[in-house]
């Protein structure tokens, strides 16, 4: 059975009490997610500014070390510091995600590094399809393709279709982030959340030791903008951010999750312009609402099995 399967938002008529309190934990699970993308959202211009000063896989490993070592003394004692599969998992997933779009922003802007990450969206289910050896249903196929679509305009490049290194880079991310959606909502629910979010923060950490030194050539600047950029990311948009979304995930889908994310890149643009003054081309703005299209029409595939479960829990009641 596929996580859109499970019986996690919409229980079967047991009473009134325990549906009520599902739907708590799911309104909660989906604020805390969209929380999220406000961090997230907001910090893409303060490490776009950063790289200037430090390199990539450097800022990654000092950002996911901060993250890990914040997390060690929060759950001490209720966190088991044992290598597990599921935070193995989620932590390359999640280091491939940041390493491609942080390298990435060297090479293209703030707001189209957003949108194109926010393909992530349209391919939870696709991957969620070929994970569970499932059939994809037309909404999901229907949504990647607009969401591709909107991809093109943003990307491609005058008449010669030639797609830019920074994009190209983004939408490698775009694919690792799909996957850890998927992997944080399969692992959620088989250990414990704080174990979760500290064991593949650890791995992502690791990965960034055994790869800075040699991959690239470090360079760091302590200048503030860069002290300012490693702590907020460590703190709030990794530490943070990953616990909310491993707890989270315990009470709603990997495409419901998607779905709220797609509010990272709107508010990656808003602080763009408001911080830069950077403004989309009328291309790339088609190509942006052709891919919050996609995120929607993904979405309607969830509400129609929403309708379709509750329709046969009031059955099943009678």
């Amino acid at each position: 059975m596929t996580p859109e399967g499970e019986g996690i938002l919409l229980p079967d008529g047991a009473g009134s009490q325990a549906a009520s309190r599902a739907m708590v934990r799911t309104w909660r699970a989906d604020a805390a997610l969209a929380g999220n993308t406000v961090i997230w959202g907001s910090t893409f211009v303060l490490v776009q500014a950063a790289l200037k000063h430090i390199s990539p896989i450097l800022f990654l490993t000092i950002r996911f070390s901060i993250a890990t070592f914040a997390l060690a003394l929060l759950f001490r004692g209720r966190a088991r510091f044992v290598p597990t599969r599921g935070g193995v998992v989620a932590g390359g997933c999640l280091f491939a995600g940041y390493l491609f779009q942080t390298v990435g922003l060297q090479f293209t802007t703030a707001s189209k590094s957003a949108f194109i990450t926010g393909l992530a969206i349209p391919l939870v289910p696709l991957l969620t399809c070929l994970v569970y050896l499932s059939r994809p249903r037309f909404f999901e196929l229907a949504g990647a393709l607009c969401a591709t679509a909107g991809m093109g305009l943003m990307t491609l490049q005058g008449g010669n279709l030639a797609i830019g290194r920074g994009d190209l880079l983004t939408l490698f991310c775009a694919v690792a982030f799909a996957a850890h959606i998927i992997a944080v909502g399969h692992y959620s629910r088989r250990v414990s959340f704080e174990s979760l979010s500290l064991i593949q923060l650890a791995a992502a950490a690791a990965l960034g030791l055994g790869t800075f030194w040699w991959v690239e050539t470090p360079v760091v600047e302590l200048k503030p903008i860069v002290v300012a950029a490693l702590g907020l990311t460590g703190l709030l948009a990794t530490a943070l951010a990953f616990t909310v979304q491993a707890w989270a995930q315990q009470h709603t889908t990997p495409t419901r999750t998607a779905l709220i994310y797609s509010l990272e890149p709107v508010i990656a643009w808003l602080t763009s312009f408001w911080l830069l003054g950077e403004i989309l081309s009328r291309r790339a703005v088609a190509g942006a609402g052709l891919i919050l299209c996609g995120i929607l029409i993904v979405e309607l595939k969830r509400t129609q099995s929403a309708q379709h479960l509750s329709s046969g829990g009031a059955n099943s009641g009678v």
